[in-house]
């Protein structure tokens, strides 16, 4: 598989998390990567993270969310942590199932430990995020107490090596913020890449979502200089989104169907259609996307690094 094709995943999951979009977000993105790439609502960060922009702006109202990547990228969090203690946590979780989850999920709730954090987002139900009005953790167990084998573990590993070595070799920074925030003060040259929540769906006391948030993204994207895309869902199968309509039918919209896996039986995950709207109309989307020089020498980087770890 060539470099231009691959998609790389986070080790944070998280609902509606645009993985399998990801092809499709890249081929649409025609920036000239001079300015700064900005997310608002960085969620598991995967679209950031296959951009590999120069100089990004991950942010988020989740503070857990920040934390982890902050540890990453100050280096406090490696592949080699994560795997000696996902192989120790994993194999009390083996043991004693979900009473040993939520002896984690409690410690969590008081400590706030980052890797604490990562445990529970990859073996609670259904990867979800969610917490309390009181800011608590409240995702209950998955129902795999084997779910650390070792392909599971090294799996992380390289997810959380590849956002060390971007992060550290790139001019990232992860911050803990409102979206309103992070929309002050765009340049010409920066690129806004938004998956805010959809309202109605997957909303949790930390980016709580409505209708006044969903016009205050519009205005503040219609007004901006600069090149956007927003994620959201066009329809699905019981109703379509009025704010499309409503709101962004003035912009580049394009779709795609996609499955999300958050119903706790197969028969009632069903597909929803994808829609990104932007302020542009991409020129390439349906060639490759090129990858710049400097990228290749992250990745080399990044092959140095692993080997380095073996």
């Amino acid at each position: 598989m060539e470099i231009s094709d691959k998609s790389y995943d986070s080790p944070i999951k998280c609902q509606g998390i645009k993985s399998k979009l990801v092809p499709l977000i890249k081929q649409s993105v025609d920036w000239s990567f001079n300015g700064k790439w900005v997310e608002p609502f960085m969620g598991s960060g995967v679209v950031g993270f296959n951009i590999i922009p120069r100089n990004a702006i991950f942010a988020d109202s989740n503070p857990h969310l920040i934390n982890f990547y902050n540890a990453i990228s100050s280096g406090e969090i490696n592949g080699l942590i994560v795997r000696n203690f996902l192989e120790h946590h994993g194999k009390k979780l083996s043991n004693s199932g979900k009473d040993y989850y939520y002896e984690v999920r409690e410690r969590f709730n008081k400590t706030h430990e980052p890797l604490d954090f990562l445990f529970l987002n990859r073996c609670c139900f259904n990867g979800m995020i969610r917490f309390n009005r009181n800011g608590e953790f409240n995702v209950p167990f998955g129902h795999k107490p084997q779910r650390f084998s070792k392909a599971y573990i090294t799996k992380i590993v390289n997810q959380v090596n590849y956002v060390y070595v971007m992060s550290r070799h790139s001019n990232w920074s992860f911050i803990c913020q409102d979206f309103k925030e992070t929309l002050k003060n765009l340049s010409e040259e920066d690129f806004v890449y938004c998956d805010p929540p959809y309202v109605g769906r997957h909303v949790d006391y930390f980016d709580s979502w409505d209708e006044e948030n969903e016009q205050y993204l519009f205005e503040s994207l219609n007004q901006s200089s600069c090149r956007f895309i927003l994620s959201t869902w066009h329809s699905n199968q019981y109703r379509e989104n009025i704010f499309l309509k409503d709101l962004w039918s003035k912009f580049h919209v394009l779709t795609k169907e996609h499955f999300y896996y958050v119903g706790a039986k197969e028969e009632n995950r069903k597909p929803m259609l994808e829609a990104l709207v932007m302020n542009f109309t991409p020129e390439h989307i349906h060639e490759e996307p090129t990858v710049r020089a400097e990228q290749l020498s992250l990745f080399e980087k990044l092959a140095e690094y692993q080997r380095s770890e073996v």
